[in-house]
């Protein structure tokens, strides 16, 4: 049984398919902006892993305060990393009345400005939100059978209950990664994503 699973699993991403994953609002936090929130010496606890190793859903949570609206109880993802970024919808943005721009993860230059609320304090992150691009994480051996390159833009269909084609995918190679192609709520529910989905990777013609 399990061999005909490992079967069917790699047919799956031969085929470019790739397991659609619906990623909600949160938080990364740096170890200095953890323990102004959360008391000297703070750490995360991790509640549950993520599909990506090493990363996690943590048992705290934090406030986000925009410049007429806040969201409550927002996850944070650990581990912690070397600058805090908070990755929000486009629907958050407007309910927090903030102009986050579309960005790659770790890129914030020019990101909004927004205020974080913890058990033991408030933070002002001057460049630190932002709407994240929807991208593919893929392992180097993945890459390789499926003729990826790190940053190149792909277009994948969406197989929801209604099939959209995203035309601006970045993907990300690492050794670290596992193969999984991240959405937010707005562009899942945009394409009725609900429970396990799949998307076909489609490469750009060249010019």
């Amino acid at each position: 049984m399990e061999q005909l699973v490992d079967q069917v699993v790699q047919a799956v991403r031969k085929a470019g398919l790739v397991e659609v994953e619906v990623s909600a609002r949160h938080v990364h936090l740096s170890q200095e902006d953890m323990e102004t929130l959360f008391g000297s010496g703070a750490t995360l606890h991790p509640k549950r892993p993520l599909s990506q190793p090493g990363q996690f859903l943590s048992e705290e949570r934090v406030n986000l305060i925009g410049n007429r609206g806040r969201k409550e109880h927002v996850a944070i993802l650990g581990p912690v990393r070397s600058h805090t970024q908070i990755e929000l919808s486009k629907s958050d943005c407007v309910d927090l009345k903030i102009d986050a721009p579309l960005r790659e993860s770790g890129h914030l230059d020019g990101a909004a400005s927004i205020r974080i609320e913890g058990p033991k304090g408030v933070i002002t992150v001057k460049q630190g939100a932002i709407v994240a691009h929807n991208h593919i994480h893929v392992p180097p051996k993945m890459a390789d059978e499926l003729c990826l390159k790190n940053g190149e833009h792909v277009s994948v269909k969406v197989l929801g209950r209604r099939p959209m084609t995203f035309n601006d995918v970045i993907i990300r190679i690492s050794e670290n990664f596992r193969f999984r192609m991240h959405i937010d709520f707005d562009e899942a529910n945009a394409a009725f994503v609900s429970g396990f989905t799949l998307g076909k990777i489609i490469k750009k013609e060249k010019d």
